[in-house]
């Protein structure tokens, strides 16, 4: 039994695909008896999700080698090992030698544990080309690590600071992945588009144009961007090119510019609501989604009122909504005024509420029209075959099990 547990975020799902690839080059088999966990930190229900899953892997899997990564990993190894047992314990760096240690340990029978502490001297950690048979989708790491460090968050402590992929290993690839049948590639990263910031003559948006030029590629999809990293070619790019999705996940965090700033955002709603102008500009039927942090320290009724409203005026196709999470050794860990428990459960389901209002308002634009879609695969309950379209609208249809993977035209319901 080699099992994978990827938590919390694409990039850890990446992560984990790649380093199965890795143990299966290596002469291991689905058949060994190894478990990796790759851990997320970036709230403390992450935190305590990564515990839980870990001790039940331990307490049910006694005889296996029990492997633990990631971000919870890299802040509480010697905690990993001596309350929860695990036998090998990497942080977010040294994920490439986890395959050598896993031999070590079956010679030794020896806990190892190979944390580095200064994440600011991480490198980027390649895996190599990863080839994932059976799905249709393929998820591209492009860079790692975040230079942001906004005052919630300990992703920048955990992952350290922003360092890319080489430009040519990326392409090799996403080429490799369309011989080998996929139609979607998701570019993906912990801060995307730091891509290319510690790298010359080449920059996220010139990056993004050579992979849309790539024969046979038939979608793109950019995981997730900040309103400033949105430059002027990218915004070419999305009139110009076909096969860049149409849709956009563009973080706000919150609509009132006076929390964005005790955030440590690098924008406000101003820079936020032109930049959305320009891009429907280039592209008008866009789905652009976001996520939402409420109840941040300080965080006044006038000011979630901010937010309600400039969700509105913006007019998301849909929101992800975070309470917020306090995190010990951020800025926002000490900050007066934490916002009580009771206060950002009822504002994170008001805008959960606004959330479904604005799914279905945009979908309704569509009705009626023919989307391609790739279809993915066929719902257990209506038996249906559904997928996603360039704008990320789940449709479904009654068409045979053979269609997955195909592209098809299905009407917006």
């Amino acid at each position: 039994m080699l099992k994978f547990i990827s938590l919390g975020c694409k990039v850890n799902s990446y992560e984990s695909n790649a380093l199965k690839e890795l143990f299966l080059s290596k002469g291991f088999s689905d058949k060994d008896n190894i478990i990796v966990i790759n851990t997320c930190s970036v709230t403390a229900v992450a935190d305590q999700k990564s515990r839980q899953i870990i001790r039940r892997e331990r307490r049910n899997n006694l005889d296996s080698i029990l492997v633990v990564m990631g971000c919870y990993s890299q802040k509480n190894a010697d905690y990993v090992v001596s309350s929860c047992g695990a036998d090998i314990v990497v942080g977010t760096s040294n994920r490439n030698k986890i395959v050598d240690y896993v031999k070590t340990f079956l010679k030794e029978r020896k806990p190892i544990v190979d944390i580095e502490e200064d994440p600011r001297k991480f490198k980027y950690e390649s895996f190599g080309t990863i080839v994932i048979p059976k799905t249709t989708r393929a998820y591209i790491k492009i860079e790692d690590g975040c230079n942001n460090f906004c005052t919630y968050c300990t992703i920048p402590y955990t992952r350290g600071v922003a360092r890319s992929r080489d430009k040519d290993e990326i392409i090799a690839e996403v080429k490799e992945l369309i011989k080998n049948g996929f139609l979607e590639f998701v570019i993906t990263g912990i801060h995307t588009a730091h891509y290319g910031l510690d790298l010359k003559n080449v920059t996220f948006s010139s990056l993004i144009e050579e992979l849309l030029n790539l024969d046979g590629l038939y979608r793109l999809r950019i995981s997730s961007i900040e309103e400033s990293e949105i430059d002027d070619k990218l915004i070419s790019l999305l009139a110009s090119k076909d096969n860049i999705a149409n849709h956009l996940h563009m973080p706000l965090q919150s609509g009132s510019s006076s929390v964005l700033k005790r955030m440590g955002r690098k924008y406000n709603v101003n820079d936020f609501i032109n930049k959305v102008k320009r891009i429907r500009e280039a592209r008008p039927d866009i789905a652009i989604t976001t996520d939402v942090i409420v109840g941040f320290p300080g965080e006044t009724e006038d000011e979630f009122l901010e937010t309600l409203n400039f969700i509105k005026e913006v007019n998301f196709a849909e929101l992800h909504v975070f309470p917020f999470s306090a995190r010990e050794g951020t800025k926002a860990y000490a900050m007066k005024d934490q916002v009580s428990p009771e206060v950002k459960a009822k504002r994170v389901q008001i805008l959960l509420e606004l959330s479904e209002k604005l799914k279905a308002d945009y979908r309704k634009k569509f009705v009626g029209k023919e989307l391609e879609v790739i279809i993915e695969e066929q719902d257990k309950k209506s038996g249906l075959m559904i997928g996603h379209s360039s704008n990320y609208l789940l449709l479904e249809d009654k068409l045979p099990t053979s269609s997955v993977g195909k592209i098809v035209k299905i009407k917006v319901r």
